[in-house]
C-alpha cells in the first residue's frame, strides 16, 4: 500500500465513526427475530462448544484454534453457512472462520458441520468489525470474503454500511502479503461507493475512478443473488489486493 497505514487511525473510527465522544458505534447490522427449530436451538448449545469461538479484545491464535498451521480465509456473514461449509468441505488444506449474528442461520451451520464431519471451520457470533479489528491478528488471512453485505438502500442509513474506508483498512491490516478481499453486491449505489477502496498517501482508502476496477457480469461464485432485498440487477464483484495500489476487480 501506498504510505503506511495506520491501524490505530481505523481503530479510533470504527469504535467512534461519528466522531463525538461518547457516541455509540454504529451497527452495519439489525439482529432480526428468526425461527428457529428444535434441533437448531440445540446445536447453538451442544456443538458450539466444538466450532463456536467467543469474542474477546484480544488477538486470536489461529494455529491453537484450528490445532495445525495452515492458510485462514475469513468469511462475513455467512448466512445459514451452506456456501462457507462447501467452500471448508472442498479445501481441506484450509481453514475457514465464519463470522454470524444470527441464531437460526448459526444453528443451521452448525448442524450441517457436524452432520458433515467438516473440521476445519470455526464460528464467532459478533459484529464483524469488533472481530477484525481486535480478534484477528494483522498478516493471518489468506482471504477475506464479504457477499452481498446489507445493502441499507435509504440514503439516510448508509453510515450503517458495512464497507467504508476505515473497515477496508482493517481488512488491509489483516490480509497476509497478497491475500485477497472478496466483496459482491447486487446494488449499483453500493459498489459504486466502494469507489473509496484505493489507498492514498496516508494508507486509509479514498477514491479511484469507478470503471477501473468495478465490473457487472454474472458470477459462479457463490452463486447468483441478484434481487436481494428487492434489487433488479446483476451482481458487481471487487476482488483483489487492497495493500496494492492498482487493486481492482478480478474475474
Amino acid at each position: 500500500m501506498s504510505g503506511t497505514l495506520d491501524k490505530q487511525q481505523a481503530v479510533r473510527a470504527t469504535k467512534n465513526p461519528s466522531g463525538s465522544q461518547g457516541s455509540p458505534a454504529i451497527r452495519s447490522f439489525v439482529r432480526r427475530r428468526g425461527r428457529m427449530t428444535e434441533a437448531q436451538r440445540r446445536a447453538l448449545s451442544d456443538l458450539w462448544p466444538k466450532y463456536g469461538v467467543a469474542y474477546a479484545p484480544a488477538p486470536l491464535d489461529l494455529q491453537d484454534l484450528f490445532g495445525r498451521d495452515a492458510p485462514c480465509i475469513l468469511e462475513i456473514g455467512f448466512g445459514n453457512g451452506d456456501a462457507l461449509l462447501t467452500q471448508a468441505r472442498q479445501n481441506p488444506d484450509l481453514d475457514y472462520l465464519g463470522i454470524e449474528v444470527h441464531d437460526p442461520g448459526i444453528g443451521h451451520c452448525l448442524l450441517e458441520a457436524n452432520r458433515q464431519g467438516v473440521e476445519n471451520l470455526r464460528l464467532i457470533q459478533h459484529d464483524a468489525v469488533d472481530v477484525i479489528r481486535d480478534q484477528i491478528p494483522n498478516g493471518s488471512l489468506r482471504s477475506i470474503n464479504l457477499f452481498y453485505p446489507d445493502p441499507w438502500p435509504k440514503k439516510r442509513h448508509r453510515k450503517r454500511r458495512l464497507v467504508q474506508p476505515e473497515f477496508v483498512a482493517l481488512v488491509a491490516m489483516s490480509l497476509e502479503p497478497g491475500g485477497r478481499f472478496h466483496t459482491v453486491t447486487d446494488w449499483p449505489d453500493y459498489a459504486g461507493a466502494c469507489d473509496h477502496f484505493r489507498p492514498r498517501s496516508d494508507g486509509i482508502p479514498t477514491g479511484v475512478n469507478l470503471p477501473t476496477f468495478l465490473m457487472q457480469g454474472p458470477l459462479t461464485w457463490p452463486g447468483q443473488h441478484a434481487g436481494f432485498l428487492g434489487a433488479k440487477h446483476d451482481p458487481w464483484q471487487i476482488a483483489g489486493d487492497p495493500n496494492k495500489p492498482d487493486f481492482r476487480v478480478e474475474s
